[in-house]
């Protein structure tokens, strides 16, 4: 038995100006062959199961490519016919393809990443069964579900359940091989767009739609995915849909997917977000302070890289510095200008430099303006560091060049590349220790929290105008579909909305 293995995650914010050049999937490009898969094996990634299942079945396995980029704007045209082609040139002679994909890649060339190279691979190979690994966060197409017979998304955000996922969908797969199993697949689409921050699996709207994905998988339903979907791309339908793998009964996998997205439907509201005034949230952060030893952690997320954001908006830190705010330590704000002239001037040296503020996001009504800012070079590193998990647990991470500017009341931690706050190591490894912070100023989202909200006071959830912000009137969407909720409100019959159509449950 030959499998191939293979990954491709993109999570694109057409909004973003940040460009996905080749050079952007992994520290140095892309990995092929052996390095591809040395880079997850012994990992926790979903490419990780698919190599583990693989050797457990005696296979031959072929690893052709890991590319793997933060979120930002389209992948560049050439990057993803290179990364396409290395994975469909070498499928001949394949029983079985186990793909680690995203679901909400969009192309110079293509609204639909994964849709069109999962229609190539079925062009030049249509007898070969192949499974699908997704985040949680993928906008699925009719194409992804035409032209596979395994998609398994996350349940979990912040995803600690990749190796999970991948472990699903490829016994599913095999299954298939041994005859087994028929795996068959059905879903729903809804015209609602939710909001990342609405998306974890750990309270409201979500967990019940998971908990009954979860349900029906343990009344015998080979898998049920919830996938939220990515609302900051402008492709016709960056919606919230429901996934089902049946055993060989369509009728029934298309029950239980029509039953869940009513229920979604019912509970639309619980997917939106309501955004709290900038000035109204620091102070409710200095409240917290005052009661407690341990810091209070700030998420800056209208400006995360895990989204698209540039991760050089100034905004909350700025806020934070007018209201008398100290004991600040903050990061990951990427200049790669600022971070050369401290890497010049060496620890110790007092600077005056522009940070910040520098890419221009003017498509969203914000030009360039950096913030001027002196203070001393506390730290300087390569950026190197291991991940010790829950997420990407022992994958090594590079934020490029790195260095510590102390400017009084705060500390920043500035870097040459976008990089999410995944571990206490982007801090420990330039001699800061997020722990004897007062205020933890974090550009993240979600998946700092399995390590920074153990160790913090509370949580206080920042809104700032950046690539990434939760204000969804800010985006000049010119593709979606209209009306979608709830962008659009047009009331509680689904049949008032774009979409209405076989992706989308009826009432």
């Amino acid at each position: 038995m030959k499998i191939l293995i293979a990954r491709m995650n993109h999570e694109t914010n057409t909004f973003s100006p940040v460009a996905t050049p080749l050079e952007s999937f992994g520290p140095a490009g892309p990995t092929y062959d052996a390095d591809a898969f040395e880079a997850n094996f012994g990992k926790r990634t979903a490419m990780a199961a698919f190599i583990d299942l693989a050797m457990q079945h005696g296979a031959e396995i072929i690893t052709p490519i890991d590319a793997t980029a933060y979120p930002s704007r389209r992948v560049a045209a050439d990057a993803y016919e290179h990364i396409v082609e290395t994975i469909v040139s070498q499928v001949g002679g394949c029983d079985a393809l186990m793909l680690d994909l995203h679901g909400a890649m969009v192309a110079e060339q293509t609204d639909d990443g994964e849709g069109d190279l999962l229609e190539q691979l079925r062009m030049v190979a249509p007898g070969i069964p192949i499974a699908v690994a997704l985040d949680l966060h993928g906008n699925v197409t009719q194409k992804m579900v035409d032209n596979a017979d395994v998609i398994v998304s996350f349940k979990t955000y912040p995803h600690i359940d990749m190796y999970e996922t991948g472990a699903q969908a490829g016994r599913l797969l095999l299954g298939k091989l041994n005859k087994h199993a028929d795996p068959v697949l059905a879903w729903r689409r809804l015209p609602l767009v939710t909001h990342t921050l609405r998306s974890g699996n750990e309270s409201g709207a979500m967990r019940r739609a998971i908990e009954a994905a979860q349900a029906a998988e343990s009344r015998g339903m080979p898998a049920v995915s919830i996938l939220a979907g990515f609302g900051l791309a402008d492709i016709p339908y960056p919606c919230i849909s429901v996934v089902v793998v049946g055993d060989g009964d369509r009728g029934a996998a298309q029950a239980v997917a029509d039953e869940i997205a009513e229920q979604i439907w019912d509970e639309r509201e619980g997917f939106t977000y309501e955004r709290e005034p900038l000035a109204a949230s620091l102070q409710r952060a200095q409240e917290s302070a005052a009661d407690s030893d341990r810091p209070v952690l700030l998420l800056d997320h209208g400006d995360n890289c895990m989204s698209g954001g540039t991760c050089d908006t100034m905004d909350v830190l700025t806020a934070a510095l007018d209201t008398g705010m100290q004991g600040i330590l903050a990061g990951l704000y990427c200049d790669p200008e600022a971070v050369g002239r401290m890497h010049e001037a060496g620890v110790g040296a007092r600077v005056t430099l522009p940070v910040g503020n520098k890419l221009s996001l003017a498509h969203l009504g914000r030009d360039a303006h950096p913030v001027t800012m002196e203070g001393t070079v506390l730290a300087l590193s390569d950026g190197w560091y291991t991940i010790t998990g829950p997420t990407y647990t022992g994958q090594r991470a590079c934020m490029g060049r790195s260095a510590v500017l102390d400017i009084g009341p705060a500390r920043l931690v500035i870097t040459e590349r976008t990089h999410e706050p995944w571990d206490l190591g982007v801090f420990e490894s330039l001699g800061q220790d997020p722990r004897g912070a007062r205020y933890l100023l974090l550009k993240s989202r979600m998946y700092c929290r399995p390590v920074f909200v153990p160790i913090s006071a509370a949580l206080v959830e920042c809104d700032s105008p950046g690539a990434t912000s939760a204000d969804w009137t800010m985006f000049p969407y010119r593709q979606r579909a209209r009306p979608l909720y709830p962008i659009e409100d047009n009331g509680p019959d689904i049949a008032a909305y774009a979409g209405w159509d076989e992706a989308v449950p009826r009432q």
